[in-house]
């Protein structure tokens, strides 16, 4: 078991979470910033632009459990700008002609529009080299480094995160649309893989116990997808910050389409009340990250 640094609260004193995911947006992006250094080159910028402007969830997740495990920011933050690094060349890839086709993201164009097509693939690829570059600097024994990169891999490879976008474009031109199991497989992997990996990043650093964070991250990932499908059909690109309504338009089935608006938010409630039971072990230590949970079916982006 790794030892344990000073417990932070939230990060940086921070106990509510708003005020906690705007310190761990902020600290992600800063260490992405120094990581990239005076490097100005199309595809440096492109790749700041990129992790410019998001929710930081990601990155809040990889701090809130390392400080349940007696882990400050500093020791954690290199997890935290990795696992954001990764979220943006996903999304930066995801929004290319060749796979959704987006012109807005995060209320700005993509990638390829404010630069082009190559830019926006060399962006995404650096990316995700940078976040593996970051997340080796985690402040923990070495052992648990490797294991932090190894499942950082799964997740974000085609047993993860890639393997369920496959999927997801396979089944923009299947015969017949996905069922909801289905949909929840594809969605565990392109969604949840990386939001179980920066939820787990406390338990890998100090050798613990994984199984209550990962049973959080589970429920919380599915909600958050449903959340996103909701919003889909009942937010605006004003707010969300990207185009709306494009999976009805495409004919594709989502967890609202299989279950109906009101029962799919019913559903994604139920998932946060199982996400907030799995944090027990933690008791009130864990109310950020209960607050989390709440959030992520609350937002309106």
């Amino acid at each position: 078991m790794a030892a344990a640094p000073e417990i932070l609260s939230a990060p940086e004193g921070a106990t509510e979470f708003p005020a906690a995911l705007a310190a761990a947006r902020q600290a992600a992006e800063d260490c992405i910033r120094d990581a990239l250094g005076d490097l100005r080159d199309p595809v440096a910028e492109a790749m700041r632009y990129a992790t410019e402007g998001g929710k930081g969830l990601r990155g809040f997740l990889a701090l809130e459990s390392a400080r349940l495990h007696g882990f400050s920011a500093q020791a954690a933050l290199p997890a935290a700008a990795a696992i954001e690094c990764l979220h943006a060349y996903s999304l930066v890839h995801d929004d290319l002609p060749c796979m959704d086709d987006d012109d807005l993201r995060r209320g700005r164009p993509t990638v390829h529009r404010r630069w082009d097509e190559a830019t926006a693939v060399l962006a995404g690829d650096a990316l995700q080299t940078l976040a593996f570059e970051l997340v080796a600097r985690c402040a923990c024994p070495a052992q648990a480094r490797l294991h932090l990169v190894s499942e950082l891999a799964r997740a974000a490879g085609v047993r993860g995160m890639v393997g369920g976008q496959a999927m997801d474009i396979a089944a923009e031109t299947a015969d017949e649309p996905l069922t909801l199991a289905e949909i929840t497989v594809l969605q565990d992997g392109k969604t949840g893989a990386l939001i179980r990996w920066a939820a787990t990043v406390g338990p890998r650093m100090g050798d613990a116990d994984a199984r209550p964070l990962e049973a959080y991250a589970a429920a919380l990932g599915l909600a958050f997808q449903i959340a996103d499908d909701v919003l889909d059909v009942e937010g605006s690109a004003e707010t969300v910050g990207k185009a709306t309504r494009k999976d009805a338009a495409a004919g594709k089935a989502t967890f609202v389409s299989l279950l109906g608006l009101e029962p799919a938010k019913r559903r994604a409630a139920d998932l946060i009340d199982e996400a907030c039971a799995a944090l027990a072990p933690y008791g009130a230590e864990a109310d950020c990250l209960r607050q989390a949970a709440r959030f992520v079916i609350a937002r309106d982006r």
